[in-house]
């Protein structure tokens, strides 16, 4: 596992729908503001509801800070009902019809704000689902139109990490992140408006212990990150160690490893250990730092709020109102500061989106594509030339004729490109120079749909999906009945196996179709390809995984398929092959060798040397 993916797999298990912590690094975008120019288009055609959503969120908060200040109201209305109670002033009571009325008040206005936040929150949680909805189709629509080559050249990983955790986190911030920060920003607008209305003074003292706070912050996080670095860093390392031993587990027994991977998971679990416990006690101490500059604050403002009472500048309620809003002032700004490094966090992702998005290299159908109506099978390769890096050439000049119902089989060592051939055929990639028809058409003068269409494929990597077995083997045919897909499992001789199963064709395979067999699998392809009745038959390894006595039965039921169709066989082992129409001899690119299986021998060059050393065991 590179160093790379295991970074990847540390940062996933950071801050996931919730954004970066405090201290931690955040990933920043190459380009922000074009990035988060693109991004903000796809909000625009529901301009409309963003804006009912800034509406709402000002009249929510705005509801919500007026509250300290008409309960200040009923702090001043008990305090002088006690105080002149106290001064034993004749007929003085505390006004509790005055207090109860504002009681009623401030219920009447937490509703009010409470109702229009969940306005807000429901429109957004609609904006936010469509606008992703909107991106992970232009996503998929993208995928379905990159080519083999862009797959082969990353790691399924890169790409699902783009469309599931990039897309994720900006649908997060969309939903949650926006709408906490306008609700801040006017919080912070309101609660200023309101303390200055009480007391300039007090709020002149209480933003002179802003920046003392921002800068405790930014001082200490500014440490906490290269050790959150050091965390996220041995994290990784240590996912990537464990996922190593738990799939290759057998092999570190067979080989008796254990206590090396023991003493090697210790090391990383050490380092893990260190980093988490100075990244976590140094960006512990922020908020208490934090509550003590604050108390300092609020000890200011107490004593000078105590002065202006006596010189009846304020009323009593006003100081209790003024603290309420110093205590409530810090939170939306540190909710600010933590929404910014989400944001920028969420620009880097959509950053990553586009990138795929913008992949210039696409599959285009020709505009004025042919239609086989009945394909009758025959294919030629002429002058064809292929290479997946430009200045390293694997396919040249090849040239091969294959006529109707032929079958062809492809041979030769690793790497000679027996698969390339068919890739190319399925025009998986695109060739250099040359051409490839079918029935006499240019394969890239026909849709990729109907080119596809006409093949059926059965390879060494099965490929099955979380399903039911009869699904699996319709896939290749979805209008096929239910006696056509038994017929098909017949021929391919997996009825038998299938019957033994509990729930027999209705067994659900689980997700890795880890419940059947490796060649229970195979099996199941081949009655795909069997039910799909294609006209021409690709074959790479198709009976690779299957014991000998099973081969034999497939082999036999492969021969009744091939009949009167096109089949392009590749194959390791010879002996499936003998019976081929044409075999070719691939080597280095080049085809070496072609005839039958009887002329190839009686030349005695390569292929005759490759078929004796399977049998005799001499070196090739």
């Amino acid at each position: 596992m590179s160093e790379e993916q295991k970074q990847n797999k540390a940062s996933k298990g950071f801050g996931r729908g919730h954004g970066p912590a405090m201290g931690m690094p955040v990933e920043k975008a190459k380009d922000f503001k074009g990035t988060l120019k693109r991004l903000l288009g796809y909000l625009r055609p529901r301009s409309l509801q963003i804006v009912t959503v800034f509406l709402m969120a000002i009249l929510s908060t705005t509801f919500s800070i007026l509250a300290p200040k008409i309960m200040g109201k009923a702090t001043t209305k008990l305090f002088m009902g006690i105080m002149m109670k106290l001064k034993g002033v004749p007929g003085a009571s505390i006004d509790f019809d005055y207090i109860l009325n504002i009681l009623l008040v401030l219920v009447g206005l937490y509703i009010v704000s409470a109702l229009f936040s969940y306005i807000q929150q429901l429109i957004m949680a609609g904006v936010a689902q469509k606008t992703v909805f909107d991106m992970r189709k232009d996503v998929r629509d993208k995928l379905s139109r990159l080519p083999l080559k862009f797959f082969d050249s990353r790691t399924h990983g890169e790409i699902l990490s783009r469309v599931t955790n990039d897309v994720d986190n900006i649908s997060t911030t969309l939903q949650q992140s926006i709408t906490q920060l306008i609700t801040s920003i006017v919080t912070i607008i309101g609660i200023l408006i309101m303390m200055f209305t009480i007391s300039p003074l007090m709020t002149l003292i209480a933003l002179v212990t802003l920046p003392l706070s921002v800068i405790v912050t930014k001082g200490i996080a500014s440490r906490s990150q290269k050790f959150f670095k050091a965390q996220q860093k041995s994290l990784g390392e240590l996912n990537g160690h464990v996922e190593e031993m738990y799939t290759g587990h057998k092999i570190i027994k067979s080989f008796g490893h254990e206590e090396k991977s023991i003493r090697e998971f210790k090391e990383i679990n050490e380092k893990l250990y260190d980093a988490g416990w100075k990244a976590q006690f140094v960006s512990g101490i922020i908020m208490p730092l934090i509550t003590f500059v604050n108390n300092i604050g609020y000890v200011a403002i107490s004593v000078v709020g105590g002065i202006l009472v006596t010189k009846r500048s304020i009323e009593i309620g006003d100081i209790q109102a003024f603290i309420q809003y110093s205590k409530q002032f810090t939170q939306p700004i540190v909710q600010t500061a933590n929404i910014a490094n989400i944001i920028q966090s969420t620009v880097a992702s959509a950053e990553r989106v586009f990138e795929l998005l913008d992949e210039v290299e696409e599959i285009e159908d020709s505009p004025y594509a042919q239609v086989i109506e009945e394909a009758k099978g025959n294919v030629r390769f002429a002058n064809v030339d292929f290479s997946y890096k430009a200045d390293t050439p694997l396919i040249e000049n090849m040239d091969i004729n294959v006529k109707e119902g032929q079958t062809i089989a492809i041979v030769g060592p690793t790497g000679a490109g027996k698969t390339t051939l068919v890739n190319l055929l399925m025009r998986f990639y695109e060739i250099n120079d040359g051409v490839i028809t079918i029935d006499g058409i240019d394969i890239r003068e026909l849709k990729r749909e109907d080119l596809r269409s006409m093949f059926g494929m059965v390879l060494q990597d099965t490929w099955l999906f979380n399903g039911t077995i009869k699904d699996n083997i319709a896939y290749g045919r979805k209008d096929a009945s239910e006696e056509e897909i038994i017929g098909a499992s017949k021929a391919a001789h997996s009825h038998h196996f299938i019957r033994t199963l509990p729930e027999g064709y209705d067994t659900v395979l689980n997700e890795e179709a880890s419940n059947i067999s490796q060649g229970q699998k195979q099996l199941l392809t081949i009655a795909r390809a069997i039910l799909a009745d294609p006209r021409i038959l690709i074959l790479d390894e198709a009976t690779s995984s299957v014991d000998t006595r099973t081969e034999v039965l497939i082999q036999k039921a492969m021969t009744e398929l091939m009949k009167g169709r096109t089949s392009f066989v590749i194959a390791h082992r010879l002996s499936t092959i003998r019976d081929a129409d044409l075999i070719l001899v691939m080597n280095e690119g080049r085809i070496i060798e072609q005839g039958n299986h009887e002329e190839l021998l009686e030349k005695g060059g390569f292929y005759a040397d490759l078929y004796n050393s399977q049998f005799t065991g001499e070196a090739v």
